[in-house]
């Protein structure tokens, strides 16, 4: 077989080497071989041996680069070099060659020739042998300033003949060199290759390509699960990655500089809008935004009360009942004691307001990931000496009653101070006889609380007969009460270690004869 049948062949020559012992001899064409990834390799040799012996007498010649329990592996039968070695001698002549076709990287290393005879322990190895070496092509880059790159194509070893190099951009040709100037955050592909046919191209470099964002696990998240959110980016060179979540219409904020975002325990705050960003030399892109929902159960819910201003029996109250969970919560509305709900749903409708109603009851909300209640203290009273004023203001009215009759007292004792004296010496009264009264005196005290007016009438007046049954006329006071420190419009109940959300209602009717 000639050497040309094994495709494009790559002949690199220098000084010949020579190994011989007693007239044992094998010399090499090539030390060292440089040839291009993908490339064929051709190398030979020529071998003697001493005159005794006959050519009929060879019994075997082939090359090796391992040795296995002391004796040579031949090529032929190394399955890394299946499919890929061709080699033999010339007719009637003691040259010999090897060819290697597709050449890897891998198949870097010495090759040595041995032959032998047909007698024990006639055989001989060329030592040292050829030393190859397969490059593959880099391409380099590098930033010549804010606007171009350079691009350099790079490798691992010369080859003798310098074959020189063509730049691709895609799959066309555009320039031949060394070295090439793209514009930076170019989109193009850009290789090199060995002028000639030398092998393969070498790979592209190219900016990143629109990353992608995985997340793990891909099921529901759950509050307090660990999350994993991986952002790739098809890129060369390697991209670096940028982690940004989005908070509502501000720019994106950075999170983290790894090409993995980890949550080792995520929480409903990490609710969100994530992207992630690919760069390298050549060029930046920017992944979709990926939205993450974290689960959680109910948080302790909140009851409204409307309305809360005063309001008469037989009046209608809602009772709003609202919580803060993902997915959005179901609603029942439980009182005390009760087995069977009294309502569903976000709010709670009391009609035809009554004692009746007082009690405690309880907001449930509850979804796939959890339930929590909330309880409600609704009081209600109704009968005689009911008043619809706070103790507190009971006790003011009491004391300023008092301070009214003291006041009124002394004013009749001036007056009559200030009479003039009468021409009789004055006598004292008989133990029967009869004062007359004082004509009716009428005072009022307003007092303020919680930014309402709540007017107290304090009246002294001499005794009068009752008036009859019939005159006697019904007055009803209704007012709700809450435990608040400040007058405001709707009342919410938080929960709490201690109860605080109680609704207090005073239903107060006038005796009747």
């Amino acid at each position: 077989m000639s050497p040309s049948a094994g495709g494009l062949v790559v002949f690199l020559l220098s000084v010949q080497v020579i190994q011989s012992q007693d007239g044992w001899r094998v010399k090499y064409d090539q030390t060292d071989v440089c040839a291009a990834k993908g490339s064929t390799v051709y190398i030979s040799c020529d071998y003697t041996h001493p005159p005794r012996i006959r050519p009929s007498d060879i019994k075997d010649r082939f090359w090796f680069t391992k040795v296995k329990d002391g004796e040579p592996v031949d090529l032929r039968t190394d399955s890394e070099y299946s499919g890929r070695v061709t080699y033999g001698c010339y007719s009637y002549s003691e040259s010999c060659y090897l060819i290697i076709t597709d050449v890897r990287e891998s198949d870097s290393a010495e090759y040595k020739f041995r032959f032998m005879t047909n007698k024990p322990g006639e055989k001989y190895t060329g030592s040292p042998g050829v030393t190859l070496c397969v490059t593959g092509l880099q391409v380099q880059v590098r930033r010549s300033d804010s606007t171009w790159l350079e691009l350099t194509c790079h490798s691992s070893c010369v080859l003798s003949d310098r074959p020189g190099y063509d730049w691709y951009k895609n799959e066309e040709i555009i320039k031949r060199g060394s070295s090439l100037l793209v514009s930076s955050g170019s989109t193009d592909r850009y290789s090199c290759y060995f002028r000639g046919s030398y092998g393969q191209r070498s790979p592209a470099v190219y900016g990143p390509q629109r990353p992608s964002v995985s997340v793990s696990p891909s099921a529901e998240m759950l509050e307090g699960g660990s999350v994993t959110l991986t952002c790739s980016a098809d890129a060369n060179p390697a991209a670096s990655y940028t982690w940004y979540k989005q908070d509502g219409t501000s720019d994106p904020r950075l999170l983290s500089k790894e090409p993995q975002l980890v949550f080792s325990s995520i929480q409903s705050s990490d609710s969100g809008n994530y992207s992630c960003t690919a760069e390298n030399q050549l060029g930046r892109k920017t992944s979709d935004f990926i939205s993450i929902d974290v689960k959680y159960g109910p948080r302790r819910p909140s009851v409204s009360v409307s309305p809360s201003a005063e309001m008469l029996e037989g009046d209608s109250m809602n009772l709003t009942c609202s919580t803060d969970a993902n997915p959005a919560a179901n609603y029942t509305w439980y009182k005390e004691h009760e087995d069977s709900p009294r309502a569903s749903g976000q709010i709670f409708t009391i009609t035809d307001f009554t004692a009746e109603h007082s009690g405690n009851y309880y907001c449930e909300a509850q979804n796939q990931m959890g339930r929590s209640n909330s309880t409600l203290r609704l009081i209600t009273s109704s009968g005689k000496g009911a008043s619809p004023w706070p103790i507190t203001t009971a006790v003011f009215a009491s004391t300023s009653a008092i301070f009214l009759v003291i006041i009124m007292i002394l004013s009749v004792l001036l007056i009559r101070k200030k009479s003039p004296p009468s021409s009789r010496p004055a006598e004292r009264p008989e133990n029967n006889a009869q004062i007359p009264p004082a004509e009716p005196c009428y005072a009022t005290v307003s007092f303020s609380r919680n930014q309402e007016d709540l007017l107290l009438y304090s009246n002294v007046s001499p005794a009068r007969p009752p008036r009859r049954k019939e005159e006697v006329e019904e007055v009803l006071y209704s007012r709700v009460n809450f435990e608040s420190s400040g007058a405001a419009s709707e009342r919410r109940c938080e929960g709490a270690e201690d109860d605080s959300s109680a609704l207090y209602s005073t239903v107060s009717k006038a005796p009747r004869e």
